[in-house]
């Protein structure tokens, strides 16, 4: 069974909260930076405070360059302000150099992949969401929304790093009542 995006934008907002209502602030990290950054959870557990913070200037920077483990590619995002937020809440309680963002405490490694999904899954659960949710899922939600909002699909390939646009197509999950509002939204004659 495929992931899907979380389609529902009070859904993702939901998703991130039980974590900061939890006072749960990395896994609250890890939703946002998921959802906003399109990056593979394995790129994402990567990510260390040098990686997002600029220690000399004491600031979170706006914006990350990293080598994306799969494509072996180049990729560069900036840092919005939901991600900062959230990043800004960690670091008041985690902030250290050569330290992962997504840290378990007791190894001070990175948390795993499985840890990560069952995170996910946990919340998504909790929360009573009716698709199948993991963390390929806050990277598939970062292209569904974007694609939503109005921005092109060669964008969405570019930001992936995608091979070709089928691949972000399959990504995007576009659904029949996606492409029945895109006919009913449409005035060209009144």
């Amino acid at each position: 069974m495929t992931t899907e995006p979380i389609r529902n934008k009070n859904d993702v907002r939901r998703l991130a909260e039980y974590y900061l209502n939890k006072g749960q602030l990395r896994n609250y990290a890890l939703v946002v930076l998921g959802v906003h950054t399109a990056l593979r959870i394995s790129d994402l557990l990567r990510l260390r405070w040098d990686d997002v913070y600029d220690f000399e200037k004491n600031r979170i920077r706006d914006s990350v360059t990293i080598i994306e483990g799969k494509t072996r590619k180049s990729k560069t995002f900036a840092l919005n302000k939901a991600v900062i937020r959230a990043l800004t809440l960690l670091a008041a309680q985690k902030l250290r150099q050569g330290a992962f963002l997504i840290e378990n405490p007791k190894t001070k490694k990175a948390i795993s992949r499985i840890q990560a999904y069952r995170l996910i899954r946990a919340a998504s659960e909790a929360l009573g969401f009716q698709q199948r949710v993991s963390c390929h899922s806050l990277r598939k939600t970062f292209g569904y929304h974007s694609w939503k909002s109005g921005v092109s699909t060669a964008v969405l390939v570019e930001i992936y790093n995608h091979s070709s646009l089928n691949v972000t197509r399959r990504y995007l999950g576009i659904t029949q009542d996606d492409k029945n509002a895109v006919y009913m939204g449409l005035r060209l004659i009144s």
